[in-house]
């Protein structure tokens, strides 16, 4: 597989994950981004360390940031820890939207055995606060139910996070057969477009953004071919 690679230095490596490949598995038989970049590093004879800084859900496609060795990966959990990075969604919600933007803060319990998250009162012992912001782009009033392009940013990285609140907010994402309505398997409208964080040695920030490449966003293709204008702001 030809790995998208956005940028790549001595100390880090920021590349595109596709929908459908985990970014890590313990499945021997599965391809990841993980074993993938270490393959990659080993056909350039080098050092084939790959540090995983975060995450992507297996069907969701977007940016993701690596260290190159012990010490930048140690300095980019950091920046995630501290709540440093800046991580922008585009998601394709179904319903209609009750506001034009605001914020959702609930708590969340994940269930390991089924791989599933539940929100949760804030007093259950294993629940997890959960919050972001979003901001309605574009409504396509041709379906139904209706479907939104929208604009989300993590405050906190919860698993499955989006997915969980966006569909106890009553708009589900758009493919979504875990959390939706969706009853077959589909395309996942959710595309993790925009990554900011600080360069761990080069006091510098670094800004990526992809438009995502997903059937689900294409009728929406007018606003998502600004999308490096609208991520950030």
């Amino acid at each position: 597989m030809n790995i998208n690679i956005l940028y790549e230095d001595a100390d880090i490596l920021v590349c595109v994950k596709p929908a459908g490949t985990a970014s890590q598995t313990k499945q021997s038989l599965r391809q990841d981004m993980v074993s993938l970049l270490r393959n990659y590093r080993h056909a350039k004879n080098e050092e084939p360390y790959i540090g995983l800084v975060h995450r992507l859900d297996q069907p969701v496609e977007g940016i993701l940031a690596f260290g190159k060795h012990a010490k930048s990966t140690a300095a980019l959990n950091r920046q995630l820890q501290q709540g440093d990075f800046s991580k922008v969604y585009l998601a394709v919600t179904e319903g209609r939207m009750s506001a034009q933007e605001g914020t959702l803060l609930n708590y969340l319990k994940k269930d390991g055995r089924s791989n599933r998250s539940t929100v949760v009162k804030k007093e259950d012992p294993q629940a997890k606060k959960a919050e972001l912001v979003y901001r309605l782009l574009e409504t396509d009033e041709s379906c139904r139910p209706v479907h939104n392009l929208v604009k989300v940013r993590l405050l906190t990285g919860r698993h499955h996070q989006i997915r969980v609140q966006m569909a106890h907010f009553g708009t589900p994402l758009a493919g979504d057969v875990k959390y939706g309505r969706q009853q077959m398997r589909s395309d996942l409208g959710l595309c993790a477009c925009g990554l900011e964080f600080k360069h761990p040695y080069r006091n510098k920030k670094m800004r990526f953004s992809i438009a995502p490449s997903q059937p689900v966003f294409q009728k929406f293709g007018s606003i998502i071919m600004n999308h490096s204008d609208i991520l950030f702001i």
